[in-house]
């Protein structure tokens, strides 16, 4: 009963550690020492294993944040939310994960123990370095409640610290995330209001790369007095100086049509009196219509952009203009 009324107040308040950034520390607080091992001490069970226990869970689930290692991560998600970080976009579950360990980008977990014998996780990437340290499990019955602090220690944020109260249930013989903070982790409840803003954080991203890419044929033009026959000749060389064959105008994934969930399609559409090609065309539409994009986007031969959803299909000159 206890533990049933301490597991309906976690679900009272909002996502705080999902949303804020690391709160100030003062000018006193000493950074906690990094960790010198690199890796899950030798001989420590598997946070998911047999006889394993709610710290070594927490600890093996925060390492797998930190690499962003999804595969890993899911391990310690309840069969219902498992279902539904699957069917998150990609960007999506990189971003639950990154909110775990408050770093954006993908780190090297080294593990230790204080001298208490708890775990100590710090996460390393070239620019900044968090250190979380585990405290000892409040279990009851089927419930384990955990108080996680995360120290940044080196990078903008060193000395910033967050106090966190981490709550996981047995499922299956192993132990699964329950709550963050004073968040029920409710994956299907997020599931899609998170896509939602995905896809339209790629639609916009799909116009202004529709946008730069018709700046870049163009530098080619200017260049090269030409159009180039293809995307790809937009592309990096390989090796040595630009050439009109890989002139270096965008990046590799972008000449080879695609970029952030869409697919992005070049065509030249007209030639002048004297055979030169002077006009073109771009396309991009979604590369999974409804969970990367909705609407197609085009540019006409004139340089006017349109925009609607065409259900995947490529977009034309009839959809409505973009003011």
């Amino acid at each position: 009963m206890h533990a049933l009324l301490r597991f309906r107040r976690y679900r009272l308040a909002a996502a705080i550690f999902l949303l804020a950034p690391f709160a100030s520390a003062s000018a006193a607080q000493e950074a906690a020492p990094s960790a010198s091992s690199t890796g899950v001490q030798p001989g420590a069970k598997p946070g998911n294993g047999p006889g394993s226990g709610p710290i070594a869970a927490l600890r093996d689930v925060l390492a797998a944040a930190c690499a962003q290692d999804q595969k890993e991560f899911a391990r310690f998600l309840t069969a219902r939310n498992a279902r539904s970080f699957a069917r998150l976009s990609a960007p999506s579950r990189v971003a639950l994960m990154k909110r775990f360990v408050l770093l954006d980008e993908p780190g090297k977990a080294g593990v230790t123990e204080n001298p208490s014998g708890r775990p100590v996780i710090a996460c390393e990437t070239p620019a900044l370095t968090n250190e979380m340290q585990v405290g000892g499990a409040d279990t009851q019955e089927n419930l384990a409640f955990l108080p996680l602090e995360i120290r940044a220690v080196s990078g903008a944020s060193a000395g910033g610290v967050r106090h966190i109260q981490m709550g996981l249930v047995r499922e299956d013989g192993g132990w699964k995330l329950l709550s963050v903070g004073l968040l029920l982790l409710d994956l299907p409840s997020l599931e899609v209001e998170w896509n939602r803003a995905s896809l339209d954080s790629n639609e916009r991203e799909a116009l202004e790369t529709l946008k730069s890419l018709a700046q870049a044929v163009e530098n080619y033009r200017r260049t090269y007095t030409r159009l180039p026959e293809s995307l790809a000749q937009l592309g990096p060389p390989a090796k040595g100086p630009a050439s009109a064959k890989e002139a270096g105008l965008v990046g590799a994934e972008l000449a080879a049509g695609a970029q952030s969930g869409y697919i992005f399609r070049y065509v030249i559409a007209g030639a002048s009196d004297v055979g030169a090609p002077a006009k073109y065309e771009l396309a991009a539409t979604p590369q999974v219509y409804g969970t990367t994009g909705r609407r197609s986007f085009f540019r006409d031969a004139g340089g006017i952009l349109h925009a609607a959803d065409r259900q995947g299909a490529v977009g034309s000159e009839a959809d409505p203009k973009i003011e």
